[in-house]
């Protein structure tokens, strides 16, 4: 198959410098749509794309998302805000999708795409806190669930003799049990703009509502944070980690649990992948309620609604909903798929993610990350004043108050 992928710059055309001759190619082929994609460099990408053409009976042009997240953003965001009709599918991620769907740039699926019918078969609380508009408007399709899973090693485990973390009681045990020797029951990735998925996730935990501080429930979660910080149960070190710092600490038995993004690809690298070895548990019930709160993640696909090829769009976005475009994801770029009926279908059960991804999505409040318009400014803010807080530079109280301060200057 020929390539067809084109780099943002070199989109409209390519001027070529050779022997002093300037030559310039225009790209005459007729194609039914263009997506703007961040998986070119994955080297299946090609099979992947042949997939959707053979499938959909369209020819599809590609242009190279910029690898580069705030240059891709900018770009994006331009093409969006500008009318730009040269592309016409966009793949965006949570911060994207936060920023961008309720500025009127992107079309609504709901009687095209998203119907009742396929729309129930996603995590609700994904869609209606990330993809869904003001006005009721779903506008994106997510390409794969990404849970923020918990995850345990299991040699430690085994080595303090705790057979499971179920509970908060279960979880302090666990902590007590481990944390000694420069080892830690739990690790964090608190680098400020990291620092966020963590504290959303404990909140949740606890009942809380990372849009109201005012709440018991989230004071508990955070004073439960600085109480491991305290306790040398996790590391304030970790205020400069980024989950690529994490990820060997982890590998090298520092931590006994996290939260963690994907499906140990890390971990597979390093042969600590397994059920004796590193794998994800049921996320804990804090709340002593049975309630088991959990995140995922994804980049959607997302129509813009200048797009003068909308009816062939839609046909794009109506296989990548479905089950063949969602298997097709799947076996090019180990995307999980995100319908939960399509994943009990198309992942092998030897898949090791399976049996935890199915009881996350049966058993879990499944739920997008609580994100604003201007969400990489809101999080850095939040992440700031949580190190604060976690290395007793304002107290838990402090902490509580300026949030709340954040999230009011934000979230208007």
């Amino acid at each position: 198959m020929k390539k067809k992928v084109i780099s943002a710059v070199l989109a409209a055309a390519m001027v070529v410098g050779m022997a002093g001759n300037v030559v310039t190619v225009s790209a005459k082929e007729k194609y039914d749509l263009t997506l703007y994609s961040i998986n070119t460099t994955d080297p299946d990408f090609e099979d992947w794309l042949a997939n959707v053409e053979d499938a959909t009976g369209l020819n599809i042009n590609v242009i190279a998302a910029p690898t580069d997240t705030d240059t891709r953003q900018q770009k994006i965001t331009t093409m969006l805000s500008t009318g730009d009709t040269s592309v016409d599918v966009i793949e965006i991620n949570d911060e994207m999708s936060a920023a961008f769907k309720n500025s009127g740039w992107l079309e609504g699926l709901n009687d095209t795409v998203m119907t009742d019918d396929i729309a129930d078969q996603f995590a609700q609380g994904y869609v209606k806190n990330m993809i869904t508009d003001k006005d009721g408007n779903i506008i994106g399709v997510p390409g794969y669930t990404g849970y923020f899973a918990f995850w345990v090693n299991q040699e430690i485990m085994d080595e303090v003799g705790i057979k499971s973390i179920d509970t908060k009681e279960d979880f302090m045990k666990y902590m007590k049990a481990v944390s000694k020797d420069g080892r830690f029951g739990y690790g964090g990735s608190w680098e400020k703009t990291y620092a966020f998925n963590e504290l959303a996730q404990f909140v949740n935990m606890f009942g809380g509502d990372y849009f109201d501080w005012t709440k018991e429930e989230n004071k508990e979660a955070v004073q439960f944070l600085h109480d491991l910080v305290a306790d040398k149960e996790t590391s304030i070190e970790q205020i400069a980690d980024k989950y690529e710092q994490m990820n060997p600490k982890i590998n090298d038995g520092k931590y006994g649990c996290w939260f963690m993004w994907g499906l140990g690809t890390d971990y597979a690298k390093a042969d600590m992948l397994g059920a004796d070895k590193i794998h994800m548990e049921m996320v804990p019930d804090f709340s002593g309620k049975g309630e088991r709160a959990i995140f995922t993640d994804s980049w959607s696909y997302v129509l813009n609604k200048a797009s003068k090829n909308k009816d062939a769009a839609v046909k794009f976005l109506q296989y990548m909903a479905d089950e063949g475009g969602m298997e097709a994801s799947y076996k090019a770029f180990d995307r999980y798929p995100a319908r939960k009926d399509v994943a009990e279908k198309v992942v092998p059960d030897s898949d090791p993610a399976k049996e935890m991804y199915s009881r996350y999505a049966n058993e879990c409040n499944v739920q997008g990350r609580p994100m604003v318009a201007q969400t990489m400014e809101f999080i850095s803010d939040m992440g700031t004043i949580f190190q604060s807080c976690m290395k007793d530079e304002i107290t838990v109280d402090e902490f509580c108050k300026k949030a709340q301060d954040v999230v009011d200057m934000y979230n208007k």
